[in-house]
């Protein structure tokens, strides 16, 4: 399957089970935010340390806005393959389009490897 239009850049897939171990993590530790919706919401706070966005949702429509409102904000963002495990990170039994990490907890180095992996991947460019 191709890959949905707002993926601008592809997550290495070498990054994709750091990320989703943050994710766990900081559900367990820190402070996330479920869903598409507390996602804009922390992006447009600048309270957010990392987005996650599913890259299988359908209709995509639903999670579109939120590269681009991560790109005027300044936040970092990284997509995963499928939604479902998404869910199961954020230690729901369903699936999520999208998640914010607003604090890390015991997953702050994790997520500060994520971010300049990600950042070095987009060549650099995530940082204003």
């Amino acid at each position: 399957m191709a890959k949905a239009y707002y993926v601008k850049n592809e997550t290495p897939a070498e990054l994709v089970n750091p990320i989703l171990e943050a994710l766990r993590v900081a559900a367990t530790t820190g402070k996330v935010r479920k869903g598409t919706n507390e996602a804009t919401k922390a992006i447009e706070r600048g309270i957010s340390k990392l987005i996650i966005i599913a890259e299988d949702v359908e209709p995509p429509e639903v999670v579109a806005h939120l590269p681009l409102i991560c790109e005027e904000q300044g936040a970092a963002y990284a997509f995963v393959p499928d939604k479902q495990e998404l869910g199961k990170a954020l230690g729901i039994d369903v699936t999520s389009a999208a998640a914010a990490i607003l604090d890390a907890g015991d997953a702050q180095h994790i997520i500060d490897e994520v971010v300049a992996s990600l950042t070095k991947a987009k060549g650099g460019d995530t940082e204003q």
